[in-house]
């Protein structure tokens, strides 16, 4: 890591560290979680001596991408004040997404305005659009996850033929 990752890094764990929906999963990666959203930080190399700081949350998966839902996020677009809302085909998702230039020019109170910024649109956002548009929010999409591990690990606990 150069010195810039450094420091945006020392940076994330000092200001989001006491909080309990804080996670670190790496030493440049990060989670926050707001009522149903999650909020991946990721520290990103910019050439050789700056850093990226990127938020990107996962609004919903597997909905169907029409017209009317890319101008609804296109017209969102213009309202939200920090970020903006995009669609990943690799994945089947639909994100909402800010970077912010890391390293020592990042302060508390910018990186505090970015992660809250997104966790709050990703949260209020992930559950309008699947009522008006369908898919699943990640928070059912991991709930559905740790059920199939559980089951995974213990298919015959319950017998449900007594």
């Amino acid at each position: 890591m150069n010195p810039a990752e450094v420091a945006t890094s020392l940076l994330i764990e000092k200001t989001l560290g006491a909080s309990p929906a804080y996670r670190k999963v790496d030493d440049s990666l990060y989670v926050i979680k707001q009522g149903s959203a999650y909020v991946m930080i990721s520290v990103v190399p910019w050439g050789n001596d700056k850093a990226c700081l990127r938020c990107t949350a996962q609004l919903v998966k597997g909905m169907k991408v029409d017209g009317a839902l890319a101008l609804e996020l296109l017209e969102l677009n213009t309202y939200v004040r920090f970020g903006a809302f995009a669609y990943d085909p690799a994945q089947d998702a639909l994100l909402f997404v800010h970077s912010i230039l890391g390293g020592t020019t990042l302060d508390k109170d910018e990186l505090t305005a970015t992660v809250r910024d997104v966790a709050l649109i990703a949260d209020e956002y992930d559950d309008k659009l699947v009522k008006k548009y369908g898919g699943q929010r990640m928070l059912d999409l991991l709930e559905e996850a740790a059920i199939e591990n559980l089951m995974d690990k213990h298919p015959d606990k319950f017998d449900l033929k007594s």
